[in-house]
């Protein structure tokens, strides 16, 4: 027998989960740098250059490489020959332990985003626990672990089918992508599961998800067995699709597929399709009963030397004076600097802006949305200097209801967020002569550098939901959708997706 000490097993936990939020792994990071080398958008060349800055950045100083720190999954294979040297504490609770201790290190604090009463009140735990735990037993006298934390944006994109035994699983996850827009902030990885019940379909997703990034090295020696093909499959007519970095257009919108199946009734074909974003996080340890398991740091060398920088012609613009009139000349594609103040809000700020307008109570005090920006964003806590923490985009299309009402009843001209609007939001953009712009998703750490100062305004029990104020300099943004309703993510798409086609026909 083997024993392990809760105590490692905690630890264990606890500084995974800190440095999973800073270090993408490196298979990760030389995918998305090849991508880059090859692609021919310059909008997704852009989006990808922010991507690796902002990795390199965040491996530089510790912070996270996403706002959404992400709920923790957690696969635990415990051997049969292991004991514990305590039995007070479930693997359950150890895993809650050590995420708790992680999200709350004052050093590097992650975002709390999970809420309890998920059908009711939704109220913050404040810890991120609970942890999503998977329990398998395995031979042997070790405890082996694999420990993820996943965006709400990317989980939000998950599709499950159960398709006849003939057929097509390429053709379903073709047809089924373009569905999921771009709120799961490629490029990423598509993990499927196949088999067994709908259940297990989508934990086999989720675990194959853990795997590295191989999928050049497989096309390189050739698939042989039918995964393998399928892989690749799904890999070549996916990028076809030319959906893109951040949904923008480009040759590369998956840097991987990965693929694990299990046998199922012969009537039954479960599929589970979830996609990993470009905060790719997860961690793998074994611990053998000689101590807790330390994760090595990567070299910064490892990561690749890329610079970003705007045109000369790019358009600044100061929020603090800017009028409807002032956007009606901003073209859909066009970057542009943000300096000044915008206010932030999410989900449960919009709702409860809902509830005071039906009212009749008007906006919060303290909050004047006459001819401003409101950024989608929860951010991470501000720690030593910084003004905020990393404080990416979220995804705009949840607040896609609000929209109208927004645009109509509070004086607001503009949004900022993350991936594409749905086609009744960008009707109503157009018809209010208003403007989205899109921050990119996954570059979170280097978006919070250009904001200088932040205060909260309204909602503070909201949390990290809590509406800020945010005074930015030189915040780069792309306009998706501009003030005629001409919308990038529409237009990009369909332009690389025919590009890609007469390419493979020359």
């Amino acid at each position: 027998m083997t024993t392990i000490r809760q105590q490692d097993f905690i630890d264990s936990i606890e500084d995974a989960l800190q440095f999973i939020s800073y270090y993408h792994p490196l298979d990760y990071v030389k995918a998305v740098e090849q991508a880059y080398n090859k692609e021919e958008s310059k909008a997704a060349k852009d989006a990808m250059a922010q991507i690796l800055i902002n990795s390199r950045m965040s491996a530089q100083g510790k912070r996270p490489i996403c706002q959404d720190t992400g709920i923790v999954t957690c696969f635990v294979k415990v051997g049969m020959q292991v004991s514990w040297d305590k039995t007070d504490l479930t693997v359950q609770q150890m895993v809650d332990e050590g995420t708790r201790r992680a999200y709350l290190n004052p050093d590097n604090p992650l975002r709390a985003s999970i809420v309890k009463d998920p059908a009711g009140a939704r109220i913050n735990t404040k810890d991120n626990t609970p942890a999503v735990v998977h329990i398998d037993m395995i031979a042997g006298g070790k405890v082996e672990v694999m420990i993820a934390a996943k965006g709400g944006g990317s989980e939000n994109k998950s599709k499950m089918v159960m398709l006849n035994p003939s057929d097509d699983i390429a053709d379903w996850v073709v047809k089924t992508l373009p569905t999921m827009g771009a709120g799961w902030c490629p490029p990423g990885m598509l993990g499927i599961g196949i088999g067994g019940t709908a259940e297990k379909a989508a934990v086999l997703a989720k675990e194959s998800l853990m795997d590295p990034v191989d999928m050049q090295d497989l096309i390189a020696r050739g698939a042989v067995t039918t995964e393998e093909k399928l892989r690749v499959d799904i890999y070549k007519k996916v990028n076809d699709l030319g959906i893109g970095a951040q949904g923008l257009g480009g040759l590369t919108t998956v840097v991987d597929v990965k693929i694990m199946s299990v046998p199922t009734h012969a009537a039954s074909k479960p599929i589970a399709m979830i996609p990993n974003c470009a905060a790719t996080r997860h961690a793998h340890f074994t611990l053998d009963g000689s101590g807790p398991y330390e994760q090595k740091a990567p070299r910064l060398e490892d990561w690749p030397e890329i610079t970003w920088e705007v045109g000369e012609d790019v358009r600044r613009i100061d929020l603090n004076t800017v009028t409807k009139a002032d956007i009606q000349d901003w073209k859909a594609g066009e970057t542009v600097l943000l300096n000044g103040k915008m206010l932030t809000g999410r989900d449960a700020a919009h709702k409860r802006i809902q509830s005071m307008l039906q009212n009749g109570e008007g906006l919060p005090e303290g909050v004047d949305l006459t001819n401003k920006f409101i950024y989608y964003v929860g951010p991470v806590d501000a720690v030593r200097d910084e003004a905020v923490g990393p404080a990416g985009p979220t995804t705009a299309t949840r607040m896609d209801k609000f929209t109208d009402m927004m645009l109509e009843q509070t004086g607001l001209i503009g949004m900022i967020g993350k991936a594409e609007r749905g086609p009744g939001t960008v009707a109503s953009i157009a018809k209010h002569k208003a403007v989205y712009l899109m921050a990119v998703g996954g570059a979170a750490y280097l978006v919070s550098k250009a904001i200088k100062k932040s205060r909260v305004v309204a909602f503070e029990d909201l949390g990290m939901e809590a509406i800020y104020e945010f005074d930015v300099v030189d915040m780069p943004v792309t306009v998706a959708v501009d003030s005629t309703g001409a919308n990038v993510h529409e237009s990009g798409p369909a332009i690389w997706k025919v590009n890609i086609a007469e390419a493979a026909k020359a």
